[in-house]
């Protein structure tokens, strides 16, 4: 670690170019072993320029100018100035002085329970003056591998990083993860759709449900047992206290749980039981008595083994014959509900930190690729994923904070949040919130449906009527077949760090644009998501989006419409209705999807797959498969898709070719042009496959579309006689401002101008 100062009570270390640590240690015992949030320091040699000055320092690297004057840490003694990118004005840190709230973009929450609408955000590691500060002052300092290991700091310790990375937001990304540790690498089944539901489920009603789901095409991934799995209050003494916590299967409703966990895997899905920890292992668990035992206690006494996240013994014993036997019964991994606040017997330790990391150790240690699903511990949360972000209200104010919540969380490195999709509770039915709730989940990390214990709220899509139930279907077998390209986006998240949901402003943050639409979103390399978050105009049936599309052109990924947004990018406002929503693809994007009649539950490696291409630019999808295995011994390939001009190269596959299908399907379809541009069969995955798209270009339905948005709009006929007789007698071939002037002279709604001029200028003529 390559300091640059210490004196008896401050110690300043340059670990990147644009990443400096300050300490203050009353006792002058500075901190060198790792922390529960920063677990290593050693980054690499850093050009700096030291030069001491009286009993301080000044030190200069290419990203900022610091310096300090020795004494106890002030705003006019310690401060650092970015270098780049940013004005010279605010782009000053200062000791104990915070980021402007106006520059401040934010970071993410421990929960989103009982939020309706916005929730203040902890703050991430970048902002719009060019630095931020990660305070680990309060964490515990790690002697070792496991809770018994961590210490706390002395009284009035510092330990501050100060990330000065101008606008470089990736870099500061970069810098966050090589500090607090990589992202891992999810399983292939976390990207599908997960069926959640407070309910009490049998395992015959559960079976019924999946038989239901099946008829309907309805795929999913993982099923999640909510805490009715478990005996509960009414089926053990009251003596015993609540039945909140429980780890003894229901046999009411599961008479025999490895049967059923069985039936679960063989339909292709793989489960996650809920677990409120807190009361620990009481006396009518059946894992009790061999518990006690492990632990010196005489069963007999029926004495409670209280919940310890502190004790070594506790923790063994908890997973040697509770947790470990369940899995080996068939669950794969747990849903950590802790509600019960960040203390423990060890000041500083909050439980949940403490359960998120131990159980995904535990389940690293059985040779799985480990999952923890479980609220936000804080900064370095991002080594355990899955986020839930706790029990939504059912409101479009929620909706509306969900894409920019997701968004933000990437600020802090917090890339996978998992939403109940459809809200958890209160609220009232509403079928157009509900179908904008399940696009969105589509569009999201993770896309987990969930409801409340109340026989009216299940996300069941035939719950909804018949056309919210068709489009509601019709998200999920997409999410499905998204599944290729969330599982390299999954893969680009571990190995290069950039999540999977990304704020525009991390690729754009010069632009004033990309910061006031913080509900629009990059989602993996290619695609730009603006989900509908408000409710349809009553007379035409569109709802707007507000967003910014950056330079280049872009198409609707629904309907391949081109979008032309220049070399500066471009504002619009589009208009859906309930069938689509605002997402886009840039020119170039070679997007691959699971073809359409491989999908259904589980996530296995498709054999056809449909390439659906967005011509204007050449560009290049590199298609990352595995076996879900745990490192190092995954099988891993990787197929190239390239277009250069107008072909489409496709293959060969490279890496341990046993990790896939000996022979696949490719059909290639370019966006708008209506039928698949070619079909290659049989083709096996070591081969090249070469694919002349000229003569495949989008076709341009403007007047058609027109025309539909037209005659679904619930206005006046002579209205619509009226723009149909200007749009059939203009030369849509010729630019188009003239045309737009003489429809808003029209005495037309404002949603059905917004969204014919949204067609007829798509294309910026």
């Amino acid at each position: 670690m390559p300091v640059v100062h210490e004196s008896d009570h401050a110690r300043l270390s340059v670990l990147t170019p644009h990443l400096v640590r300050l300490e203050w240690s009353p006792s002058g015992a500075f901190t060198d072993e790792p922390t529960q949030v920063v677990l290593d320091r050693d980054l690499g040699p850093v050009p700096a320029t030291v030069t001491p000055v009286g009993s301080g320092v000044e030190v200069v690297t290419d990203g900022f100018e610091l310096v300090y004057d020795g004494g106890p840490p002030t705003p006019s003694g310690l401060s650092l100035q970015v270098r780049g990118g940013v004005t010279t004005y605010h782009s000053v840190w200062r000791y104990g002085v915070p980021v402007r709230p106006k520059s401040r973009l934010g970071g993410t929450a421990r929960t989103l329970d009982e939020v309706d609408g916005r929730s203040p955000l902890e703050p991430g590691v970048i902002s719009r003056d060019g630095y931020e500060v990660l305070d680990d002052s309060a964490s515990l300092v790690r002697t070792g591998p496991g809770v018994a290991d961590l210490k706390p700091r002395e009284e009035g310790a510092v330990d501050l990083y100060v990330f000065a990375h101008g606008l470089d937001f990736r870099g500061a990304l970069r810098d966050f993860y090589r500090l607090t540790g990589p992202v891992p690498r999810v399983p292939r089944y976390v990207l599908g759709n997960w069926w959640s539901r407070y309910h009490p489920y049998s395992a015959q009603e559960y079976s019924a449900l999946l038989d239901r789901f099946a008829a309907d095409r309805l795929p999913f991934s993982v099923a999640v047992l909510d805490m009715d799995w478990h005996i509960t209050d009414s089926q053990f003494d009251s003596r015993f206290g609540s039945g909140w916590t429980g780890y003894t299967w229901d046999p009411r409703l599961f008479p025999d749980p490895g049967a059923f966990l069985a039936e679960l895997h063989d339909r292709g899905l793989k489960v996650t039981l809920n677990d409120h920890p807190a009361d620990g292992v009481r006396a009518f668990e059946t894992a009790y008595p061999t518990m006690a035992r492990a632990l010196g206690v005489d069963p007999a006494t029926e004495a409670p083994l209280a919940f310890d996240v502190t004790d070594p013994a506790w923790l063994r014993a908890f997973f040697d014959h509770v947790a470990h036997p369940l899995e080996e019964q068939g669950v794969d991994f747990w849903w950590i509900d802790w509600q019960s606040g960040p203390y423990s017997r060890l000041p500083g330790l909050d439980p949940l930190r403490a359960l998120n990391e131990v159980h995904f150790a535990e389940l690293a240690a059985t040779g799985r690729r480990p999952v923890v699903f479980s609220r936000y511990a804080g900064p370095g949360s991002h080594r355990t994923p899955i986020g839930f972000s706790g029990d939504t209200v059912i409101s479009w104010d929620s909706l509306r904070f969900q894409p920019e919540f997701t968004a933000t969380a990437a600020n802090i490195g917090y890339g996978w949040w998992s939403h109940d999709i459809g809200g958890h509770w209160g609220g009232v039915k509403d079928v157009e919130l509900a179908v904008r709730w399940g696009q969105l989940g589509v569009w999201s990390p993770v896309n987990r449906l969930h409801a409340t214990a109340s026989p009216f709220q299940g996300k069941e899509p035939w719950r909804f009527g018949p056309e919210a139930e068709a489009l509601m279907g019709a998200a999920l077998r997409l999410r499905h077949r998204l599944l290729p390209y969330l599982a390299t986006m999954a893969e680009r998240a571990s190995a290069e760090g950039v999540p999977l949901v990304e704020p525009v402003y991390h690729r754009h943050p010069a632009r004033e644009e990309a910061y006031a639409h913080r509900a629009t979103y990059f989602f993996g390399a290619d695609l730009l998501c603006a989900p509908v978050v408000q409710p349809r105009d009553r007379r035409t049936g569109l709802a707007r989006v507000d967003l910014w599309l950056p330079p280049g052109a872009w198409f609707d990924l629904e309907t391949g419409r081109r979008y032309e947004a220049g070399d500066h990018g471009r504002t619009v406002a589009a208009y859906r209705d309930l069938a689509h929503t605002a997402v886009f693809a840039a020119a170039g994007t070679v997007l691959p999807l699971v073809a359409e009649d491989e999908v259904g539950n589980g996530v296995p490696l498709p054999i056809a797959l449909d390439l659906q291409v967005y011509p204007g630019a050449d560009g290049e999808h590199l298609l990352v498969e595995d076996d879900d295995g745990p490192e190092p011994t995954r099988r891993v390939a990787r197929t190239p898709l390239r277009l250069r001009g107008g072909t489409l190269t496709v293959g060969p596959a490279e890496g341990d070719l046993t990790a896939l299908p000996a022979k696949r399907t490719w059909t290639v379809r370019v966006a708008g042009s209506g039928s698949p541009a070619s079909v290659h069969a049989d083709i096996p995955v070591g081969e090249q496959v070469s694919i002349d798209l000229r003569g495949s270009e989008p076709e341009q339905h403007e007047l058609s579309t027109c025309f539909a948005i037209l005659d679904a709009a619930e206005v006046e006929h002579a209205t619509k006689d009226e723009v149909w007789r200007l749009l059939t007698r203009s030369d849509l071939s010729a630019p188009r401002a003239g045309l737009v002037g003489e429809l808003t002279s029209l005495p037309l709604d404002p949603s059905l101008l917004g969204a014919l001029v949204e067609v007829l200028t798509a294309e910026g003529r």
